[in-house]
């Protein structure tokens, strides 16, 4: 059994889509293979930087982009400090960088700490990219040329020549982002039209992240528990609170604490990059670490180092030869619902991501009968679980506990029996098959067209695996 790799995101000062890009960019992917891919899509002329840069005293990457041709480095300051401060809230998507709750005060912070370490490295590239199909151009000058909407960004993604896994979670992080924009100001999420996260950069951000965790070959991300600070954001359109009503709503049903300090943390777009890669939120998984990284915010802030680390490993050369993770089991008592509803809530929770659905008799006050609903699920399907519950049932709440299990490593064979071929699933304990089952969906289809019972051809496959 080749071994699990991991990424563990270690938010213990949030996360934005810079500091995701950087923090993977630290771990060793060369900054031309990211351009490389980033040069896929029809988004004209660009320039990157990736900078070695120092929070207290801990050095990582600052990822930033912008479009157009070479920048002088005072003006890719200008430029970054100009992105850092627009903060558009309006209607739309909008991206936050990590920034400080006193712009003038950080702001000095920050040059004082580069005076202090001169040694810092500055790597600044231009590529050159020219629109073929569409012609899209984006200049500065162009107030609305950072504006897309959800439609046009999907079609820009799934019309370029990028890869099938960064495509599909590109645009999931997207429409993540979208959804909550559109639940926030009445829209449908087509109808979403982003602002800030609609430009260069915050494409830059979602679809490299995507790269990133692709080049890296990882098979399984965990995020450490996710804190955020307080306070008030200033934007064009008005003060929001802290966290921004987009971050919270893409963070629903994700463990998430406030600390007390005046700073927003996580932005949107690193809150949808969690909550779409994020097996599992906990502490950090064994494994065997391989890589750390460390990507940089904009910002100083003084009360912790605003980076992000990542730490990249090997799960099953930790000597445990079982998969872990973690997941969050939510129950309810119900006494007073048709049995016919019941069973179909239970298909409904399926359908919405739950992991398993059961259940258990037991007697309630007054001696009256009743059935303890229990439904399985990842922490980010947990919002999803509870409103269906409140919802669909007659339940005025649910209690929730993270349990962590231990699994089998699952992979998936078709095997050819004298009936026609079967879906199994195999479970193996290191390099040992342990288990073996046939597939209930595969064994029906393939009853309904032979006339074969469902029970032969699964006694069938069993052996056929052997």
């Amino acid at each position: 059994m080749s071994p699990m790799r991991v990424l563990y995101l270690d938010c213990f000062s949030g996360i934005s889509g810079d500091m995701t890009v950087g923090a993977l960019c630290d771990l060793g992917i060369k900054p031309s293979a990211f351009e490389w891919e980033l040069s896929k899509l029809e988004i004209g002329d660009f320039h990157a930087h990736w900078e070695r840069k120092i929070r207290q005293n801990i050095e990582g990457v600052k990822f930033s982009i912008h479009e157009g041709a070479t920048h002088t480095h005072d003006q890719d300051e200008a430029q970054e400090e100009h992105h850092h401060h627009d903060h558009d809230h309006h209607n739309h998507g909008h991206e936050h960088e990590h920034e400080s709750h006193s712009s003038h005060e950080s702001h000095e912070h920050e040059h004082d700490c580069a005076h202090e370490h001169p040694h810092e490295e500055h790597s600044h590239e231009h590529h050159s990219h020219e629109s073929h199909d569409h012609g899209h151009e984006h200049h500065h000058h162009d107030e609305h040329a950072d504006e897309r909407g959800f439609r046009e960004i999907r079609t820009l993604i799934q019309e370029s020549d990028l890869s099938d896994f960064v495509k599909k979670h590109a645009v999931g992080i997207f429409e993540r982002i979208a959804r909550a924009e559109g639940k926030i100001h009445g829209m449908k999420p087509e109808e979403v039209t982003f602002h800030e996260v609609g430009a260069l950069d915050s494409i830059a951000d979602i679809v490299l992240a995507c790269v990133g965790i692709e080049l890296l070959k990882v098979d399984k991300v965990v995020v450490s528990p996710l804190v955020e600070g307080h306070g008030w954001i200033e934007s064009a359109h008005g003060r929001f609170p802290v966290p921004a009503p987009a971050t919270l709503e893409i963070l629903a049903g994700i463990p998430l604490a406030s600390l007390d300090e005046p700073y927003e943390f996580i932005t949107p777009t690193g809150a949808a990059i969690v909550a779409e890669f994020a097996e599992s939120f906990g502490p950090m998984p064994a494994m065997r670490v391989e890589k750390i990284g460390y990507g940089v915010g904009t910002r100083v802030t003084p009360g912790r180092p605003n980076v992000l680390r990542a730490v990249l490993g090997d799960a099953a050369g930790a000597g445990d030869v079982f998969e872990r993770d973690t997941i969050t089991r939510v129950e309810t008592n119900i006494d007073d619902l048709s049995p016919e509803i019941v069973g179909a809530v239970t298909e409904q929770l399926l359908k919405e991501g739950a992991l398993d659905v059961f259940l258990t008799p037991i007697q309630m006050k007054k001696n009256r009968p009743g059935l303890q609903l229990t439904v399985l699920c990842e922490e980010s399907a947990v919002g999803k679980v509870a409103e269906l519950i409140f919802r669909q049932t007659t339940s005025f709440g649910v209690r929730m506990d993270r349990v962590e299990r231990l699994k089998l490593a699952r992979s998936f064979e078709t095997v050819q029996t004298q009936y026609g071929p079967v879906t199994v699933k195999i479970g193996a304990l290191g390099n040992e098959t342990v288990q073996v089952s046939p597939e209930f969906e595969s064994c029906k289809a393939l009853s309904e067209k032979t006339g074969v019972p469902i029970r032969t051809i699964y006694d069938a496959a069993v052996k056929g695996r052997g």
